[in-house]
Formats: C-alpha cells, sequence, structure tokens
C-alpha cells in the first residue's frame, strides 16, 4: 500500500455484512449499514507522551476490529474505499 498512517491513525478495510437475516430474508442494498467491524491494514507508529516516549500501539495489521458506527474518515487509495482513524476510536480486537 502506498499510504502509510502517522501517529497514533490506523487504516480499516470495512468488512462487508450478511446478505441475510437470520431467518433467511435477503437484505437489499438500500437498507444495508456500514458494518462496524474492519481488517485492520495498517498502523502508525504510535503516539507520544509528554516526555517524547514513544507509546506502541495495540493493534496490526490483519487484527479484525469493532469499531464506533460514526469513527473514522473514509479515504480511497489506489481504488480502494478504506477508513481512517485514531486507535482510540477502535473499541476492541475479534479473536
Amino acid at each position: 500500500m502506498a499510504f502509510k498512517p502517522l501517529h497514533d491513525r490506523v487504516v480499516v478495510r470495512r468488512v462487508e455484512g450478511d446478505e441475510k437475516t437470520k431467518g433467511g430474508l435477503i437484505i437489499p442494498d438500500s437498507a444495508k449499514e456500514k458494518p462496524a467491524e474492519g481488517e485492520v491494514v495498517s498502523v502508525g507508529e504510535g503516539a507520544r507522551k509528554d516526555s517524547g516516549e514513544l507509546i506502541a500501539p495495540s493493534v496490526k495489521a490483519g487484527d479484525i476490529v469493532l469499531f464506533g458506527k460514526w469513527s473514522g474518515t473514509e479515504i480511497t487509495v489506489e481504488g480502494e474505499e478504506l477508513l481512517i482513524m485514531k486507535e482510540s476510536d477502535i473499541l476492541g480486537i475479534i479473536a
């Protein structure tokens, strides 16, 4: 990837949601919500303390994460839609 986030920023690729409900109904595109789950593509070097010491990020490329509904900024890199957000916007890592 030609984009490297700075500081405590993380680049995330959304994971596509289900096409059907548990009952078997097909969900049309217009009714789908954007998923709040994604795969970490790239991670910055981390935040810095007031003393200048580096705080290493808790996530790494390849992690599947859960984030807030309105988190991040949508960007397009090499024709692919991605999200860039602060690490603190990530709610957790899905095991």
